[in-house]
């Protein structure tokens, strides 16, 4: 078996794919890429048993077909050091040494059969839920919710995306019992009708890899789903178990209108933050009709911090506190350039809103307030 391929388009490739690799896998053999032959197509497959990322690779000068397994880790430091240009691999069928050649040197290592390699199961045609979508708008909905997953292993629903697809459009969901976000995205129509968790990393994959891919058919099983692209085949384990029912705590009735420029009202929270309890982050806030006063202060310290930020206030007079920490993600997420906060009273969770609106994105979050005593 040989081929002749780039050796930075190989590292981009490996690299990417190498990303799936665990840093502690229960098979050794997990630790090597398994690599197959096919013509002119290479195909570099990375997994750690329950997620598996295949990317596809043209090459020149095939001889032969056949698979085999190199360490991972190796291949990729080796491919970022060459320089940019063609690398021969050469494979002996028989004892599977490898030869790496190219302009300046060689490289001599053994390989393992791609037989030892475990293989995926893959669910039955009539078990999936199949439909294609840009890999722009995906991404757009795992960034604006991923920061929202919980990390509490009690909750393992709530360690996840949830993709609510309909006929007409995807809901991405994501909650800590904190904060929630809401992302409905109109332009992707589906034409299909089903539900999943997604891994919070296999969302990052799909960040990672996927950016530079034009579309994706998205396969959905009992257990997994599968991302395919021109280029890259992502099966990834599913979570189990069912969300929370969303809609329930997305509050509907806010009759308080907060409007400010998202951007002052971001920094001025930071600042403050600095002078507050560095263990809960709380920043008090006192909204009325032309601006909010932000304000923080630990006591054990002795430090205190306030500022005032313009604003449009419509309601009555209110003083709430927020966790700083989230209301910096929540407030960073956001890209419009006016916030408007949807207040009710200091116990209801806050429902926040971009001011200029995408007539195919709707955008909702929500936080729930601390306790700001007395």
């Amino acid at each position: 078996m040989k081929f002749n391929v780039s050796s930075k388009t190989l590292y981009t490739f490996a690299s990417s794919v190498s990303k799936i690799i665990s840093s502690r896998n229960a098979m050794q053999i997990l630790n090597n890429f398994l690599f197959e032959l096919d013509g002119d197509v290479l195909t570099v497959t990375a997994s750690d048993m329950e997620n598996s990322l295949v990317g596809r690779i043209s090459v020149t000068q095939a001889e032969g077909s056949g698979s085999f397994c190199l360490d991972a880790r190796r291949i990729v430091e080796l491919l970022k050091e060459l320089p940019d240009q063609g690398v021969t691999f050469e494979i002996n069928d028989h004892n599977l040494e490898v030869v790496i050649n190219y302009t300046n040197g060689h490289y001599n290592t053994v390989a393992i059969s791609g037989l030892e390699y475990p293989e995926h199961r893959r669910a039955s045609d009539n078990e999936t839920v199949t439909f294609d979508c840009a890999c722009e708008r995906m991404i757009k909905g795992i960034e604006n919710t991923l920061f929202a997953v919980s990390t509490e292993e009690i909750r393992p629903q709530m360690m996840g995306i949830l993709w609510d697809v309909k006929p007409d459009e995807i809901v991405f969901v994501a909650t800590d019992t904190r904060k929630l976000v809401k992302y409905v995205d109109m332009a992707i129509t589906p034409g299909q009708e089903c539900s999943f968790i997604l891994p919070v990393k296999g969302a990052q994959v799909i960040k990672n890899v996927f950016a530079k891919e034009e579309d994706v058919r998205i396969t959905v099983t009992p257990v997994s789903v599968i991302f395919e692209s021109a280029t890259f085949t992502f099966d990834c384990r599913l979570i189990k178990g069912n969300f929370p029912d969303y809609n329930r705590v997305i509050p509907v009735n806010n009759p308080y209108v907060f409007t400010t420029d998202r951007l002052s009202f971001l920094n001025a929270v930071r600042r403050v933050a600095v002078f507050g309890d560095g263990g809960g982050g709380l920043v008090k806030f006192n909204f009325d009709t032309e601006e909010v006063l932000l304000r923080a202060s630990d006591n054990s310290l002795g430090t205190s911090g306030e500022e005032h930020v313009a604003c449009n206030y419509e309601g009555q007079p209110l003083r709430m506190g927020f966790g700083s920490q989230y209301l910096v993600e929540i407030l960073s997420t956001f890209s419009s350039s006016d916030i408007i906060i949807r207040l009710a009273d200091p116990s209801r969770p806050a429902l926040f809103l971009p001011g200029e609106t995408d007539p195919d994105i709707e955008l909702q979050m929500i936080l729930m307030p601390m306790n700001i005593g007395e």
